[in-house]
């Protein structure tokens, strides 16, 4: 027989793929956007347009992927088509086109990140008995957040220091050969992860594709899925709770490293893009996952009905803070680092309650799909806010946008009042 390949030669290495990849399209784009000095509303605009092919995988091109070649076809095959992507953008980062280049290849990694992560989840569930799934699951997490630290920490920090000229003199002031510098060696890595998964990923025998007798049965399955989640009893309120309990962050996400890198004289707080590296994309990473830790634990012991109320109030209250710093515009950067690593806490804590609703409202016949519409609904509550996020910003100016900001958060705090009431 045939030796089993052990999880943990797969499992770290393929979850920390799936982060890279989006990560570094929804939140590292904005730091670059940024340092082209393009406008808060054109970087709004695009790192919400970014999310689009989530929305549209979990609805329409996710079931298809079970209708063709198996799960370790697609995994492989879409991290190397994301290798040649990072290695474009690396490529053309210093032409004078860079812009509509990178866009274009940027909605192109996050359109294959989507896929990615529906084959890659999968595969997982094939791959593993019950309980190594279980089992794996806080090691996939971590592996996932690494990643996040990877591109938006260390990555970021890597860039800024060049042409900032803390690293390689001759670089100061090449911000976009850097960041090709920077993307190139993403490639190269990507490119090793690949290889990698090309021979290491095992091959389960339950891993084949889905027999379907025709078409017209794919629609109506699909059909039948789709009516049994909204026909769902509370789903006016299910709805409601889904589109509004992050509407503040949906808001302020998209221009947090903006506000932070911009000038003084434009309202921001003047932070070097190393040190958004170091504040938002490491410190505020880890404060983020050791918030959704925390929020984990205290549910598993006492339920959701008990912390849902505190975790909506600690996920949207900190983004007053925000307020205070731009009101303030501290000079010195360790304020600023204390707010945000505390905002991102909150973040990471109040969102824990958001994910155990979703498996919740899930339950059922078609458990996968509808937990697959939930994080849709998800992604399109931050997709809708954050395509006029900077239009209202540049109009209103940070300080007033951040008030705004706050005064959205209500509705989310009011849906989790109502859902204890009457669903928990």
């Amino acid at each position: 027989m045939k030796k089993q390949k052990s999880p943990w030669s797969w499992i770290p290495t393929l979850y920390f793929a799936e982060g890279l990849p989006f990560i570094t399209a929804t939140e590292v784009a904005t730091v670059i956007f940024k340092n082209l000095e393009l406008s808060n509303s054109f970087i709004a605009f695009f790192a919400s347009m970014f999310r689009l092919p989530s929305i549209l995988v979990k609805f329409i091109f996710g079931p298809l992927l079970d209708l063709a070649k198996t799960k370790r076809y697609w995994v492989v095959l879409l991290q190397w088509l994301m290798t040649v992507c990072f290695a474009l953008i690396a490529f053309f980062l210093p032409a004078t086109f860079a812009v509509k280049a990178i866009v274009a290849l940027f909605i192109i990694l996050a359109l294959n990140s989507a896929l990615h992560d529906i084959a890659a989840d999968g595969f997982y569930m094939l791959a593993l008995s019950t309980e190594n799934q279980s089992f794996f699951v806080g090691i996939r997490n971590t592996f996932y957040r690494l990643a996040n630290v990877f591109s938006q920490g260390l990555l970021v920090w890597f860039v800024g220091a060049m042409f900032e000229g803390k690293i390689f003199p001759k670089l100061k002031d090449q911000i976009q050969l850097s960041w090709a510098i920077g993307f190139g060696i993403l490639a190269v890595f990507f490119l090793l992860i690949s290889l990698y998964h090309t021979f290491a990923l095992p091959k389960p025998a339950s891993d084949k594709p889905q027999k379907v007798s025709s078409t017209t049965n794919i629609f109506a399955d699909f059909a039948q899925t789709f009516k049994t989640f909204f026909v769902k009893k509370d789903i006016g309120l299910i709805m409601f709770f889904l589109l509004t309990y992050r509407l503040g962050e949906a808001l302020l996400i998209p221009l947090t490293k903006p506000f932070l890198m911009d000038a003084f004289n434009k309202g921001g707080l003047a932070l070097e893009t190393s040190s958004i590296g170091v504040i938002y994309g490491t410190f505020g990473v880890i404060a983020l996952l050791l918030g959704g830790i925390l929020g984990g634990i205290l549910i598993s012991k006492n339920g959701l009905k008990k912390w849902l109320i505190p975790m909506a109030l600690f996920l949207n209250i900190p983004d007053i803070l925000y307020v205070l710093l731009a009101q303030w515009q501290p000079e010195n950067i360790w304020y600023s680092a204390t707010f945000v690593i505390f905002e991102q806490f909150g973040y990471g804590f109040g969102f824990t309650a958001y994910m155990l609703f979703l498996i919740r409202i899930a339950d059922g016949q078609f458990k996968t799909a509808h937990y697959a519409f939930g994080t849709g609904i998800m992604a399109l509550s931050m997709f809708i806010p954050g395509l006029f996020a900077g239009i209202i910003q540049e109009r209103l100016g940070y300080t007033m946008f951040f008030i705004l900001v706050c005064v959205s958060t209500i509705p989310g705090i009011f849906a989790s009042f109502l859902v204890k009431r009457k669903m928990l």
